[in-house]
């Protein structure tokens, strides 16, 4: 079947991104859980939302850059190293956010939502500025 030479010859080359990608998106959210002050999974598996969202703001901010990066990347390469740009972007936001709201790790602590939509909202706008600036 020469429909699908294509596919059979594009899989491979899938698979290594996709892999890759996976492996830095595990690698954001280790780093990313390692410099906030409070513990995500802990406060989300006992139903904080504020924690959830943010966690998945910051995802979402460090996934957009990510998937344009897999859209305009030449090489695996040149993948992983705006990836680490995107992931450098998302811990200097965070960081920012912690001096601009210096309560905010006991408002997420609290389960106050505003706390974490602006969290998670900071992220977000910001991961989608660095997914613009990736393309240019």
């Amino acid at each position: 079947m020469p429909e699908l030479d294509w596919l059979v010859a594009a899989f491979p080359n899938f698979l290594r991104y996709i892999v890759v990608s996976f492996a830095l998106v595990a690698l954001f959210l280790w780093i990313y859980v390692q410099i906030t002050p409070w513990r995500e999974f802990a406060l989300i598996r006992n139903g904080n939302s504020a924690s959830a969202i943010a966690l998945v703001g910051a995802l979402l901010g460090f996934c957009l850059p990510l998937a344009n990066t897999i859209a305009h990347s030449a090489s695996l390469t040149d993948l992983v190293l705006w990836s680490l740009v995107a992931l450098v972007v998302q811990v200097v936001v965070h960081i920012a956010m912690r001096l601009l709201l210096p309560h905010l790790k006991e408002a997420v602590e609290a389960d106050r939502n505003a706390a974490g939509i602006t969290a998670g909202g900071f992220a977000t706008c910001f991961g989608l500025i660095n997914a613009a600036c990736l393309t240019s």
